[in-house]
């Protein structure tokens, strides 16, 4: 059983990789997370990966009670440029893993505007990690996910390296979102693109083995001074040992990094308090 699932993420890998993915980096996070083990068997293949979307612009802002905030744009430089918001699309990422920063993917319709908050308790916030996905409607509209069963939210990476993210439900309290399904299309044009299907999962309860990490980081550098970075907990560490939230914390070791793309990983492993 356990060679027919190794055979499965290889061929996964290999045909991902071999269409030309451009994985978004929440996606490349779950890679990493899955073949964490078997790394040295995909050496050569994991540094063919590629990265998007490419933010063309960003600006800073003032919020009240906050310092000010950057904000980029996933099309064009302005508000007016950003598409229009489909149904349950999540219109900004607020990225909260150091000083906040805004990522805005589209515009809600008609006068509505997408909250800029920081806060999750603004009604129309999911969070999942280190980030708050905002969206146009209330939450309080969407139903609740069952574990491993419904697809909570699908991003769409399409050819022209444009992503978008629609919510179907929402992960129970204390739950994660993890990749469960990659699907590629083909648009009018014959140009392939690629949509990725996250299901909810609680927090991994395992405790932690000796010399295994209890936390993975891929950094992304975006900008001077900003970087993007995914975390995924493994295991929860012993009595009286912490695992690092920072990939910068006492306990992480860098891992590989992949230089065109500008990411490095790095690996937590549980220290004592």
């Amino acid at each position: 059983m356990e060679t027919v699932l190794v055979t499965v993420l290889v061929i996964l890998v290999v045909t991902s990789l071999v269409n030309g993915s451009r994985l978004p980096l929440i996606v490349f996070q779950q890679h990493h997370h899955l073949f964490h083990r078997l790394e040295d068997m995909f050496d050569d293949l994991a540094l063919q990966t590629t990265v998007s979307p490419e933010y063309h612009a960003y600006r800073t802002v003032a919020e009240s009670d906050y310092r000010p905030l950057r904000i980029l744009y996933q099309v064009g430089e302005s508000e007016e440029e950003l598409p229009v918001c489909r149904p349950w699309s999540v219109c900004s990422k607020v990225d909260m893993y150091e000083s906040p920063w805004i990522e805005r993917q589209c515009r809600c319709p008609g006068a509505n505007k997408c909250s800029s908050s920081l806060s999750s308790n603004d009604g129309h916030t999911l969070s999942d990690k280190t980030r708050h996905f905002k969206l146009c409607e209330p939450v309080k509209k969407l139903s609740k996910c069952r574990y491993f069963r419904d697809i909570t939210w699908t991003l769409t990476s399409g050819p022209d390296n444009v992503t978008q993210q629609l919510v179907h439900c929402h992960c129970p309290r204390g739950a994660v979102a993890y990749l469960i399904k990659q699907q590629a299309f083909q648009n009018r044009d014959g140009q392939i693109g690629y949509q990725y299907s996250f299901a909810c999962s609680p927090q991994s309860r395992l405790r932690c083995q000796r010399k295994e990490p209890c936390r993975l980081f891929t950094v992304r550098k975006r900008l001077e001074l900003l970087d993007e970075v995914n975390t995924n907990t493994l295991c929860q560490c012993p009595h009286n040992h912490y695992c690092p939230t920072h990939h910068t914390d006492p306990g992480t070791v860098q891992g590989k990094s992949y230089v065109e793309e500008n990411i490095r990983t790095y690996s937590g492993y549980c220290f004592p308090k």
